[in-house]
């Protein structure tokens, strides 16, 4: 039975929220007269004017606080804190320095594109960094005769209008994410990864400069030459050393044109060997691959890279082999054809004969491919239990027969991501973690299901991992989710001790990103 509040609001994304967290939700809706009354931060101090009236702590703001992309976990802070101004994150956060007790935890919160509550702050402030954008101008693009063209943007900017703005000037940046509604502050914190990064890196690895708030409220400027400690840590670092809120981004001159190839393949060594010679050549500007089962073809497969001619021959192989592997590469181009070593790279390729799909269309709609994805707040919302694993390139095959082969026909999953990087282009001083091989593999399962179905994925993701575990498979998580330290410690390796430090000196009471569950 769901718990009765007199006078309740009626805002339909009210009732998201689990049974247990309802009566906390209405003594707030009925208390609500002073914006801090039930949100007690320092409970030996008032705070300052300027912070206070930019706290809300009414429903609407709660809720969207307390959920994400995921909508899996929902944790409620005690307030949402509206900043206008850099100096306001930097002015709460000193707040929470003051407090003489335990001070409250501060998450910083983008899109809340996140899959596991990693933006919220139980009892603790979530700062709504969109809010920045109000009262600051966008991208700001220039050039120097050492760093080349880039772009100065806000940590809360969004990458689909950093995209707009540089080709204004008829500049890009390099290295992307699939999905471009995400912050730039949001993504730099995990590394931010697509199809370009074999060839440019992450995006992580294609910053020149930083701002940062740190846990200690100290606004500081770094760069891999000023204040690096800060700069390697920040980057990959998961928010635990500070809130970005500016970022000096790489630039290059914006081509015009995409041509957008699919492969199929039904032989995994070939798939792997091809996708391999592909990121090696450097020909193409991106490299992607993709898994190919009965339930992905209605609503992924069929798009305008084939024709319904096809379709019967894909589906007999797929009856035949139980599971399909596709390349997705692309060539950036201008007014002229595609290079013909592009052409020749294809014709090398181990492709199903007859199974190679083309599209050309604008660079703009290739990297908008993915439409705007709204994070909803209902019953019926779809969650998300995404799963992200880097593999190491040695133990593909073993991955591929214990896990692609044998586990993925389990689950209903519309978008199976399977492709490789090259390690020399991450840098190692960074917090990001990848595999210790010249070239690994990630693996996107990006479930959607029904919240009644999302037990069913949790188990197949667990029993995933402990394959991996069992066959001695050295993954790492890519946006990663632990429920213990001792999981944090053997994720992040030899990197650890750094971790801890830059923790101590950069936040050291623990004030920053408590929804990651690291030092918690």
């Amino acid at each position: 039975m769901t718990a009765h509040c007199p006078n309740r609001p009626s805002h339909s994304i009210f009732f998201l929220l689990i049974i247990t967290f309802d009566i906390v939700i209405c003594i707030s809706a009925k208390t609500l007269t002073n914006p801090l009354q039930t949100a007690v931060l320092c409970k030996d101090q008032i705070p300052p004017h300027d912070i206070k009236k930019k706290i809300r702590t009414d429903p609407d703001s709660i809720t969207e606080a307390s959920n994400d992309y995921g909508n899996i976990v929902h944790k409620i802070p005690s307030a949402v804190f509206y900043p206008s101004s850099v100096k306001n994150i930097i002015k709460l956060i000193g707040y929470s320095n003051n407090c003489s007790g335990t001070p409250f935890s501060v998450a910083a919160r983008g899109q809340g594109h996140s899959v596991r509550g990693q933006a919220m702050a139980y009892k603790g402030v979530v700062v709504d960094m969109a809010s920045l954008s109000r009262n600051r101008s966008g991208v700001r693009v220039s050039w120097s005769p050492s760093s080349g063209f880039y772009a100065d943007v806000g940590g809360e900017a969004l990458w689909i209008d950093v995209l707009r703005d540089t080709l204004k000037h008829g500049v890009t940046p390099v290295s992307w994410t699939d999905y471009l509604y995400l912050t730039v502050g949001g993504t730099l914190s995990n590394a931010g990864i697509s199809g370009q990064s074999f060839l440019h890196g992450p995006q992580i690895s294609n910053v020149l400069q930083l701002d940062v708030i740190t846990g200690k409220g100290e606004l500081i400027k770094c760069s891999r030459k000023n204040e690096s400690e800060l700069f390697y840590a920040v980057l990959g670092g998961l928010g635990q050393f500070g809130i970005i809120t500016r970022a000096r981004i790489v630039l290059a001159k914006a081509p015009t044109r995409a041509k957008w190839v699919r492969l199929l393949y039904s032989n995994f060594s070939m798939y792997t060997k091809d996708q391999e010679k592909l990121i090696s050549s450097k020909v193409p500007n991106y490299v992607e691959g993709l898994l190919i089962t009965n339930e992905t073809i209605p609503d992924s497969w069929r798009s305008s890279f084939n024709s319904s001619s096809n379709q019967a021959q894909i589906t007999s192989l797929l009856r035949k082999h139980g599971l399909l592997y596709a390349i997705e590469l692309v060539k950036y181009y201008d007014d002229h054809d595609v290079n013909t070593e592009f052409e020749m790279l294809l014709e090398e390729m181990n492709f199903i004969p007859g199974l190679n799909f083309s599209a050309d269309v604008s660079y703009f709609d290739f990297l908008t491919r993915v439409p705007r994805l709204d994070v909803q707040n209902t019953p019926k919302s779809p969650t998300h239990p995404w799963l992200n694993l880097f593999v190491p390139k040695s133990r593909v095959l073993d991955f591929n027969a214990g896990v692609l082969v044998k586990l993925i026909p389990k689950i209903n999953t519309e978008l199976i991501l399977f492709y490789p990087f090259n390690r020399d282009k991450w840098d190692k001083r960074m917090s990001a973690v990848t595999p210790d091989e010249n070239i690994f593999y990630t693996l996107g399962l990006l479930h959607s299901s029904s919240p009644n179905e999302m037990k069913f994925y949790d188990e197949v993701n667990n029993e995933i991992l402990q394959f991996c575990q069992k066959a001695n498979i050295k993954i790492k998580q890519y946006l990663p989710h632990y429920k213990s330290r001792e999981d944090w410690i053997k994720h992040y390796g030899s990197k650890w001790d750094s971790f801890q430090e830059m923790k101590a000196k950069f936040d050291p009471r623990l004030i920053l990103s408590p929804g990651q569950r690291i030092f918690y």
